[in-house]
């Protein structure tokens, strides 16, 4: 039981440590390209891979610049 719990709290600091990196990453960089940091910041606390897999498809690829574009022409 004693080794049931210790590997336990491993498993849930390891899923802390993922969850703060990735928050900490997301609203620096996304206070750098000026693109709603707190939003990505506080996303990225909660979950994970979904928050760090949509900011890179829509703010560090333009994906939405490139449909605003679009829809202009």
């Amino acid at each position: 039981m004693e080794e049931q719990l210790k590997h336990s709290f491993w498993f849930w600091a390891l899923i802390a440590a993922i969850l703060l990196t990735q928050s900490t990453w997301l609203f620096l960089d996304a206070r750098k390209r000026d693109s709603m940091p707190w939003f990505w910041g506080i996303w990225g606390l909660i979950q994970f891979p979904l928050p760090t897999i949509l900011y890179w498809l829509i703010v560090r690829k333009d994906l939405l610049g490139r449909i605003k574009e679009r829809r202009r022409k």
